[in-house]
């Protein structure tokens, strides 16, 4: 399966609603959570997530971008998140992590940083229903797209079908027309896209046309 989720970091605040409303084809919604201290920028919070909740059935993957993220879970959960997707960096279990959001009755991921190797987690995977590798740095969008992070995304691939798991390989960051065949043929199934989205003049079309893309290189 393809994914793409365009992440409402990139929409216009102003009318947030109303840019939600215009990629009911998408397949996720991405909700970047940031609080100013794991990353250096501060973006949505709990309010802003049930907001978004509100006008749309869609599926949001809360991505959170914050220290001591399990303290949040509930809060998030509450407010209409689907997926809970936390940094291993930013806790000291991201097994009981992953247990604490299924107890909260949403699926759990957890995301990877483009300095942080993938293979110490690799035996956890089936604990989490998504694993998201950073292709740029978190904490901004607009970033470059990191090549470098789609060999993570192999070995995540390789050890997934060979465990004959379910896991969802996601990525964030750069992606756009230009690099998503990339990281589709590396084996990425959900591809979060901010700008390439919501920066389009037609963000519904830009959705199909990412899919496409993807879909031709797999």
């Amino acid at each position: 399966m393809i994914y793409i989720a365009p992440s409402i970091l990139a929409a216009d605040y102003a009318a947030l609603g109303s840019d939600v409303l215009k990629v009911p084809n998408a397949d996720l919604l991405h909700v970047d959570i940031m609080d100013g201290h794991f990353v250096p920028n501060l973006s949505f919070g709990p309010d802003v997530t049930r907001a978004v909740n509100g006008v749309t059935d869609q599926f949001l993957d809360m991505h959170l971008m914050i220290e001591q993220p399990e303290k949040w879970f509930a809060t998030y959960a509450e407010a209409g998140g689907d997926r809970l997707v936390f940094h291993v960096e930013a806790t000291p279990d991201h097994v009981a992590a992953a247990r604490q959001a299924h107890e909260l009755g949403v699926q759990a991921g957890f995301a990877v940083k483009p300095g942080t190797p993938i293979e110490p987690y690799l035996d956890s995977l089936e604990h989490v229903e998504e694993v998201m590798i950073m292709s740029v740095e978190p904490g901004f969008g607009g970033q470059k797209f990191m090549p470098e992070v789609l060999d993570k995304v192999r070995v995540l691939r390789d050890h997934i079908a060979g465990a004959g798991l379910s896991t969802i390989i996601a990525i964030d960051g750069g992606i756009a027309e230009a690099t998503i065949a990339q990281a589709a043929a590396a084996g990425v199934d959900s591809f979060v896209a901010g700008s390439a989205v919501f920066g389009s003049d037609d963000p519904a079309a830009a959705v199909d046309t990412l899919r496409s893309v993807a879909l031709a290189a797999r």
